[in-house]
């Protein structure tokens, strides 16, 4: 099996565009929430929300491709936007490739629809008698037809087209549907992809956005989104604090550039750190909660590891899920325990979550980019608004300020809806 590093780092957050950006505000503690910008929230139940603003992808993609911005809806702007700043950060010119040899995986979670736009603009066609399949009404009014490829927009594996589109890869196309455990997921198909000989470069990750008031209130149904008022915004994702009450919606995208270890190195690439191991398991326990025990997610850390060929007393640092709702990060403090031992006490974990918020399909993603950038700057960011420790949650969770120190191998944990589970194991080079 071939080595996989990688080599480029393209990320769209809360808290910052761009890899830099993006990494100073995780080690400066830097929260992106803040109140909703998006939509009117004044009378909705949720206001606050990790939005990326003013958010413009044509710079960073090829010149011939910008005009199909147009047709991308929110998530694949940001899924080929990121894939953009991670070409370029790779030093890969892409134009001298073979495309048959570059692939693209990415994750994404359930894209919404404007439903509050679609559905008064069908009623009011039906009305009229103006309804058929080829001629619906402009939603702005009027005898203008709807734009023909409006669909397109809303299709789960958008991101991973256009992603392919606007840098000609010809090779292995994959979307991955897996709740929050996508964007995790996509790094590790793209890791055996690569490992396995099927392609020599893959461009890896996540994007999602469902920053709307439909989405919201499906999630505020589901009892998982923090409904705390009286704290400000910035404060209201707290991973394993003992007054979390649900995680804060969020939005965004990362890729990855993972490239066969040895062609890295003889181009003279700068390598931030080498993907080793991935392991998925499945709860079957429940479609709404983990299994507390964290039976499942100790699974797939396990599998993580063996591919990996790491014993667990040699992981320094693990890039926690970390939702900041009750049951996940008291299941995920479980799992590390079932699987760690008595090493829990000595490893470090941290939730980046506490400062984006939860991108669903795009976290994993997201996450394995600051497991990378850790490995690679050998610092290690805060998990922030950890004021009030929870007998639960009893590790070493990096509170409120970054660290720095010596790490070989690091973990990068996803968890989500159904029972999915996911872990990456990664090195330092």
């Amino acid at each position: 099996m071939r080595r996989v590093a990688i080599t480029g780092v393209g990320v769209v957050a809360p808290n910052g565009v761009g890899k830099d950006a993006f990494w100073r505000g995780c080690v400066d503690g830097h929260s992106g929430v803040g109140p909703i910008r998006s939509f009117d929230a004044s009378n909705h139940p949720i206001r606050v929300a990790g939005e990326v603003h003013d958010f413009d992808p044509a710079p960073f993609i090829p010149d011939k491709f910008r005009k199909s911005v147009k047709v991308m809806g929110r998530a694949a702007r940001f899924g080929v936007g990121a894939a953009g700043l991670a070409v370029a950060d790779s030093g890969i010119e892409i134009d001298r490739e073979d495309p048959t040899r570059i692939g693209v995986v990415m994750g994404t979670g359930v894209v919404p629809m404007d439903l509050g736009e679609l559905a008064p603009m069908i009623a009011r066609a039906v009305e009229d008698g103006r309804f058929d399949e080829t001629r619906l009404p402009d939603p702005a009014g009027g005898d203008a037809q709807l734009f023909p490829l409006w669909l397109l927009k809303y299709l789960p594996n958008m991101a991973a087209a256009h992603v392919s589109m606007a840098f000609n890869c010809q090779g292995p196309n994959n979307t991955v549907v897996t709740a929050c455990v996508a964007g995790t997921q996509a790094v590790g198909e793209g890791l055996r992809l690569i490992a396995r000989g099927d392609a020599d470069v893959m461009l890896c990750g996540g994007a999602d956005s469902r920053i709307d008031p439909l989405m919201l209130l499906a999630y505020t149904a589901l009892g998982t989104l923090s409904k705390t008022a009286d704290r400000p915004p910035e404060e209201r994702s707290r991973p394993f604090d003992r007054l979390r009450d649900g995680f804060v919606i969020s939005e965004g995208a990362a890729v990855l550039v993972l490239e066969e270890y040895d062609r890295a190195v003889a181009r003279g690439a700068e390598i931030y750190a080498e993907v080793r191991g991935w392991g998925s398991s499945f709860d079957a326990y429940s479609v709404t909660k983990p299994d507390p025990d964290g039976r499942g997610g100790a699974r797939a850390i396990r599998a993580a590891l063996d591919e990996a060929g790491v014993d667990h007393r040699e992981v320094g640092y693990i890039n926690a899920h970390g939702t900041s709702t009750k049951l996940n990060d008291a299941m995920e403090t479980a799992a590390v325990k079932r699987v760690f031992g008595a090493h829990a006490r000595d490893v470090q974990l941290s939730s980046i979550k506490s400062m984006i918020g939860h991108s669903i399909g795009a976290s994993g993603a997201i996450e394995a980019a600051a497991l990378a950038l850790s490995l690679h700057t050998q610092v290690y960011p805060p998990t922030i608004n950890l004021t009030n420790p929870d007998p639960q949650c009893d590790l070493d969770y990096i509170p409120n300020t970054a660290r720095e120190g010596k790490v070989k191998f690091g973990l990068s944990t996803s968890f989500g809806f159904g029972g999915q589970n996911g872990a990456l194991v990664m090195a330092a080079v």
